[in-house]
């Protein structure tokens, strides 16, 4: 029983380090990460005292979005501005993911981004052909979630004054 324990304990301190190591890479200046929580769920990434932004999965916020082999898991970044600061591809089960989502140029295109920004396929965001349904599905998966967090978190910008 005891080896059993210490097995358990092992995986689930792996399984954290690999998410601590993919929060980081979206929040690189991050000193502490707050546990996951709220609604819907999500971790705060800080500096110090200074909130930097929010990462959450887009399965957990999307949960029913498929692509053409079932849910694409994204670790998605975002900043107090609505910005996002990157992506994380976590798990899909895509016939054409490594040549559609899984280069990083696909993840690159979304850091900077603004949550405002269309996320059109073709026009701000860049389509590989023979791969529609799965990047159809990705890009609506982290527009959609990034804007639902964005509305539940993030305050509006002050429209200007006349």
């Amino acid at each position: 029983m005891l080896s059993l324990l210490a097995a358990t304990v092992a995986l689930t301190a792996g399984a954290q380090n690999q998410t601590d190591a993919r929060l980081k890479r979206l929040f690189p200046a991050a000193t502490t990460f707050s546990p996951k929580g709220g609604d819907p769920p999500h971790v705060k990434a800080y500096n110090g005292d200074t909130l930097l932004g929010y990462a959450f999965w887009t399965t957990e916020l999307l949960p029913l979005e498929r692509g053409y082999g079932g849910p694409i898991a994204i670790l998605l970044g975002m900043d107090t501005k609505g910005i996002l600061s990157g992506l994380v591809i976590i798990e899909h089960h895509e016939p054409y993911g490594d040549f559609s989502i899984d280069p990083p140029a696909f993840a690159a295109q979304f850091k900077g981004k603004d949550v405002r920004d269309p996320f059109k396929l073709g026009e701000d965001i860049d389509a590989v052909s023979r791969a529609t349904i799965t990047m159809s599905s990705a890009v609506r998966t982290i527009r959609n979630s990034s804007r639902r967090m964005a509305r539940s978190y993030l305050t509006p910008p002050a429209s200007p004054s006349r």
